[in-house]
């Protein structure tokens, strides 16, 4: 079916695919989703559809000249989700945040009218029972016709929508969990019915058990719903980051500066902002004046205040602690880094694991095959069972077969929860994901938490990683007739054709001494390598030593020498002019404090860290000796780089940790990609997991949290499988003939309410899990 799809995909023009977003409302269980996404999948046109239960969202890839979206929606309204093409990407944060939380206020008392009516019918048909304990003889509350109104007003009351759902499904042929809560409670009150209209025939009238059945279910809901928005509370509190007004700013430079506050959503662009001690930064910019210490522990999960100068840039929903400052905004709406976090969060909760293909697979067919043994078991016990063991006429306290059989059929249909099944797994991704946000750490997808638990090694790409990325020029020296401050200059000039941390330094390095760039054109970068520019009618090389060699440039003995002048695990920059070596230009990148600390660790839990750098082997064996790494590859390329990581994924799966363009192939090529924010947007895209703190201790917490997130999934599966297999048979009266154990109808709804609630309360122990 996948490789159908891809070539579906293939023929397709790129111009002609979209991916869209539905809001489906309806969905109550796992089957509910299978039904959707089969619903979605017969359209024609329809490449792809995800559909999540907890977040009650479809995300649909689709040709746009085979179908239209607003087509998709009424095909799913039909069938009993009502569906709408979700346009939140055109809204500011505060208002998704106040449709989110008008949708929920409606649904949460629309819930609790319907369980106030229910619990009042169970109180009032409690009533009546009291005779048999010594109460009060309240005569109208004895009356089975008075029991028969009480059962009728919860079945279309607070009932209504449970039959009408589970009635929509039998028809469309998606049975679901209403289907069977709807079949159980109307098989109860109809024979019932039957038996108050018919005295004669003998038969018991239950009539409370379809209203104490449906409390007990309402009850259930409410409490997973509201179980499930203090599960969903990550991205609300992400959400309440962003400040609703901005402080818009005169020219800081001008004499007369004045400022009004407007609405964040109308700030464009290049436009001031002033931003006052204790203000919340509504947008991201650069700052243009002042200094200041910001918490960004919101976003990135670090803990200290950061200190800010000119030229540095801020980030929307960081607190300003200290000083005045006037920012120019670099990024509004949902290019800003929170809306950037928020939507990555919301697309890790949408997916799914692969594990979760088994249990859409069962719940596909979870509905009909419960229907299927419920009617089997009612025709055993009646033809069968009650011959076979007459006793259990007596121990059940039913007086006849039919009564037995039917309660029994009754109890299986309510017992049986296909929607501890549908919670399993999205529940915990939406905590772990979402625990995850809160500490700086996006896991971009479902399926990552899968492949940690099976992962072999870790490789670190070394500058910018392990190292913290901003080289110092230790040293530079000229073989010729060059100054070694002409050197430096010509270097600082081709080097200012890229953005390369060793680039960046020898650029600095020339600033410091007041050389200025000279006039250079026809710039060449080759990622990995070394760069080239034409400088005065010559061309001008600078690179590591194999990729000189390889373009024929001749080492003499002297620049041999630079290997022995360079200190420990300095790296080595040849400059070269028309096929001679005329120098060379020594660097060296400092560790960062916790990498060592966070080799030992990830050794601990029986990883393998490999080193990968381009960087000569001399200063690789330094670093790798530096932090305990026994095996690591120098001199290497980009395409090498993914080449060699290819090559480790035959012993196991390999997570990659890059921040840098030359890292992007071998981050798409891991199984999992990690890279720190302030890389580059190239290795951001290419990774699966993003540490917004930039601390690559961070890269523990993640490992941890993707294994106890994945442990999760699987107690909940467990539990699901296991509730479901032991309950089943239960209901069905396995154990009464030898002990005379079944469970009523009534006790099989609290039960199958109870089941996904466990489910529910078993991921949110994630966050005590990981409390701070």
């Amino acid at each position: 079916m996948t490789s159908l799809l891809q070539e579906s995909k293939e023929n397709i023009s790129s111009s002609l695919l979209k991916t869209i977003t539905l809001d489906v409302a309806g969905m109550k269980c796992a089957s509910c989703v299978k039904a959707v996404e089969k619903k979605l999948l017969e359209q024609p046109g329809v490449i792809s559809a995800q559909v999540n239960l907890i977040t009650e969202v479809a995300v649909v890839e689709y040709n746009t000249e085979a179908v239209q979206s607003s087509s998709l929606t009424e095909k799913l309204t039909i069938i009993g989700f009502p569906s709408s093409v979700r346009t939140s990407q055109n809204l500011t944060i505060q208002q998704r945040k106040l449709k989110s939380n008008q949708h929920q206020q409606k649904e949460e008392t629309q819930q609790k009218i319907n369980l106030s009516i229910a619990t009042i019918l169970i109180f009032i048909s409690s009533l009546g029972h009291l005779t048999y304990i010594g109460g009060p003889d309240f005569f109208i509350l004895n009356d089975l016709r008075f029991h028969w109104v009480l059962a009728t007003i919860a079945i279309v009351i607070p009932g209504f929508d449970i039959f009408l759902d589970g009635w929509r499904g039998l028809v469309n042929g998606i049975a679901n969990m209403n289907t069977l809560v709807g079949l159980g409670t109307f098989s109860a009150y109809s024979i019932s019915c039957v038996a108050l209209i018919f005295p004669d025939l003998g038969w018991e009238c239950f009539f409370d058990e379809p209203v104490m059945l449906l409390g007990f279910i309402l009850l259930g809901r409410i409490l997973e719903k509201r179980a499930k928005n203090r599960a969903s509370s990550a991205i609300e509190s992400l959400i309440e980051l962003q400040p609703a007004l901005a402080r818009l700013s005169s020219d800081p430079f001008s004499e007369n500066q004045s400022s009004i506050e407007i609405p964040v959503e109308q700030v464009r662009l290049g436009e001031y902002i002033k931003i006052l001690p204790g203000d919340k930064i509504p947008v991201d910019g650069r700052i243009i004046t002042g200094e200041t210490t910001i918490d960004e522990s919101l976003v990135t999960g670090e803990s200290m205040p950061v200190v800010k100068k000119t030229g540095e840039e801020v980030f929307v929903g960081t607190l300003n602690h200290s000083g005045l400052i006037i920012i120019e905004t670099t990024r509004i709406g949902k290019n800003t880094t929170l809306a950037q976090i928020i939507s990555s969060v919301e697309n890790a909760q949408i997916s799914k694991a692969p594990i979760q293909k088994l249990t859409d697979t069962i719940a596909g067919y979870f509905a009909y095959g419960i229907m299927f043994l419920s009617v089997s078991i009612f025709i055993f016990w009646l033809n069968i069972g009650t011959a076979w063991y007459p006793q259990v006429l007596n121990t059940s306290h039913h007086s006849t077969p039919f009564l037995l059989s039917l309660k029994l059929a009754i109890s299986v249909l309510v017992v049986a929860c296909p929607c501890a099944l549908g919670l399993a797994t999205p529940m915990a991704i939406l905590v772990g994901t979402g625990i995850g946000a809160k500490k700086g750490i996006l896991i971009k997808s479902g399926d990552i938490l899968e492949k940690v638990p099976q992962l072999h090694g870790i490789v670190f790409d070394k500058t910018g990683t392990l190292t913290t990325g901003h080289p110092v020029v230790t040293n530079y020296k000229s073989f010729g007739l060059l100054s070694p401050q002409y050197l430096l200059q010509l270097a600082a000039t081709v080097e200012s054709g890229t953005n390369h941390p060793l680039g960046l330094a020898i650029i600095g390095e020339a600033d410091k001494q007041n050389l200025p760039l000279l006039k250079a054109e026809d710039f060449y970068t080759k990622i990995g390598s070394g760069v080239t520019a034409k400088i005065q009618g010559k061309d001008v090389w600078l690179g590591n030593k194999s990729w000189l060699v390889d373009n024929e440039f001749n080492f003499d003995s002297s620049s041999y020498h630079a290997e022995s002048l360079a200190e420990k695990a300095e790296t080595i920059i040849y400059v070269g002019i028309n096929k001679s070596i005329e120098g060379f230009l020594t660097l060296k990148d400092t560790l960062r404090l916790d990498a060592k600390e966070t080799i030992l660790e990830l050794k601990k839990q029986g990883l393998e860290v490999i080193l990968l750098t381009g960087d000569n082997p001399k200063v690789a064996a330094a670093i790798a000796t530096e932090l305990g790494i026994s095996k690591f590859f120098a001199q290497i390329t980009p395409n090498n780089k993914a080449t060699i990581i290819k090559d480790l994924q035959k012993k196991g799966r390999i997570a990659m940790v890059g921040d840098g363009i030359n890292d992007a192939p071998a981050l798409a090529q891991a199984d999992i990609g990690i890279s720190l924010q302030g890389s580059t947007q190239i290795a951001l895209e290419s990774s699966d997991i993003v540490l917004m703190s930039g601390r690559i201790w961070d890269i523990t917490t993640a490992i941890n949290l993707s294994l106890a997130t994945f442990t999760k999934i699987r107690q909940n599966l467990l539990w699901a499988f296991g509730y479901n297999t032991l309950s089943i048979p239960l209901a069905g009266g396995i154990l009464l003939p030898s002990l005379g154990f079944t469970i009523n109808p009534v006790i099989a709804a609290a039960l199958m309410a109870s089941s996904s609630i466990i489910v529910v309360i078993n991921s949110l122990s994630l966050r005590y899990q990981f409390r701070e």
